[in-house]
């Protein structure tokens, strides 16, 4: 693949973008390989670039340029590179400047993020996963674990949820959730937020239950504190005492090293009163050449 054929598919995916969120180029699936390190989103009217590894500097600036050529025919305002292969991931702006705050819209629903930031604050490769609790959340009490900036909780909102838990142990992506539900008009007098560590806190948790739908969307690793190959099955121990009858599980996970069965396993082992119903499709926009090492979500239902 070339960098012809690169402009073909960027410009092919740009057409009809709108303010929502949309990844017109995703080399991150492998299926390009001479542009696995590279990505390229539609967030509004900003188009932002992500390389992912360092590459040969006339390389580099030829992508740019042409990823330049193509800005100046499009209606967005600002062209942002992050090189996310260095330790802070700072942002350039290449072209036009950011506003004073911006969002990422998805599903209609606004949400804020930070160029400062190695992760802006939004994951767009969730949307399906939004998508299903924006469809089952009427009257439910959610538990959203592992919230970061709650934008699950912010699809409960929508939905008329009559009770959302967030939990999450950093405190400032909590204050960003709540900032998000500010933003969009949505009322959080039923809406907690929790800053805890999830493995030490169940009681805490347990008190705002049983819940009806409980959504787990841990980090595949995070120093410290969580480990998926180690830590998944903790959680998945204590679903029964969270659970209502019937209670429906979303279960997430970004593990490229760990499969659908690794998550499977555990349900049936230490938890087998939940059944596994299906697995949610990923997004086109984010095609990948192994669909185990990308995106896993997975529903269970408690059957009593």
């Amino acid at each position: 693949m070339n960098i012809e054929d690169l402009e073909k598919i960027v410009v092919k995916n740009l057409k009809n973008t709108n303010e929502e969120f949309k990844r017109v180029f995703h080399g991150r699936g492998n299926l390009y390989d001479d542009f696995s390190y590279l990505t390229i989103d539609s967030i509004d009217k900003i188009l932002f670039v992500v390389l992912f590894e360092e590459i040969d500097e006339s390389k580099e600036k030829e992508l740019l340029l042409s990823i330049e050529n193509i800005f100046d025919t499009l209606a967005h305002d600002t062209l942002v590179l992050q090189r996310r292969y260095l330790d802070k991931s700072p942002c350039e702006v290449l072209k036009g400047e950011l506003k004073k705050e911006n969002f990422a819209i998805s599903n209609a629903i606004k949400h804020k993020i930070n160029f400062s930031n190695k992760n802006i604050g939004f994951f767009p490769d969730m949307k399906v996963g939004h998508e299903y609790i924006l469809q089952n959340s009427k009257n439910k009490n959610v538990l959203n674990l592992f919230s970061y900036t709650c934008a699950f909780s912010l699809c409960a909102s929508k939905a008329g949820a009559k009770n959302i838990v967030n939990v999450d142990m950093q405190k400032s992506v909590l204050t960003i959730g709540r900032e998000n539900h500010h933003i969009n008009n949505f009322n959080t007098s039923n809406v907690h937020f929790m800053p805890y560590n999830i493995l030490k806190s169940w009681n805490r948790i347990k008190k705002q239950g049983p819940y009806d739908i409980i959504i787990i969307d841990p980090p595949s690793f995070q120093k410290g504190s969580f480990a998926a190959s180690r830590d998944y099955v903790k959680i998945i121990k204590k679903l029964d005492t969270l659970a209502n009858d019937n209670c429906v599980v979303l279960s997430a996970l970004n593990a490229p090293e760990l499969d659908t069965n690794f998550i499977k396993n555990i349900f049936e082992e230490f938890a087998p009163s939940f059944k596994f119903e299906k697995r949610l499709d990923n997004l086109e926009t984010f095609p990948c050449i192994d669909d185990e090492k990308t995106l896993k979500n997975l529903i269970f239902k408690k059957e009593i």
